[in-house]
């Protein structure tokens, strides 16, 4: 089950960070901050018999929409729960009138590229030495119909 995530939530992810990002893991105070002091921010998990399996953070500002994080925990790779995560994010900001959705990934991250291009992502641009070892990231965007739920036409 997806469901927004909750302070309780937070020990879980941050050892979830830990596995899965170990050069440069978001702390569990990283994820408070997105919860309490950002008001652009989305924040759920993927809970499944008690446990998080994964998560997302994304945020909208005006008609754009951006994956600022993404996971699942390694035991679960294959599942489709990173799947079912993007699937609703994409949903929600279609609902909510984003019109793109963007997100950078580490060129070197091959199986995240590919579950990207699956939901139609492109890549629109290299951002050098964009992460802290000096890697280059894709900007990686997708077309949203939000605009068609958008009733300002600027009239």
């Amino acid at each position: 089950m997806i469901r927004e995530m909750r302070e309780e939530d937070l020990g879980r992810i941050e050892e979830l960070e830990k596995e899965l990002f170990p050069d440069h893991p978001w702390s569990a105070q990283e994820f408070l901050n997105e919860m309490k002091e950002n008001p652009f921010s989305n924040l759920y998990v993927y809970e499944e018999d008690g446990e998080i399996r994964g998560y997302i953070d994304w945020w909208i500002t005006y008609e754009q929409a951006q994956i600022a994080n993404v996971a699942a925990a390694k035991s679960d790779w294959g599942r489709g729960i990173g799947s079912e995560l993007i699937r609703q994010s994409i949903k929600d900001a279609e609902i909510k009138g984003c019109e793109v959705m963007s997100l950078e990934v580490r060129i070197s991250n091959h199986r995240a590229i590919s579950l990207y291009e699956k939901f139609g992502f492109i890549k629109a641009a290299r951002r050098r030495h964009y992460y802290e070892n000096g890697e280059d990231a894709w900007l990686m965007i997708l077309p949203l119909g939000g605009f068609e739920n958008d009733t300002d036409t600027g009239n």
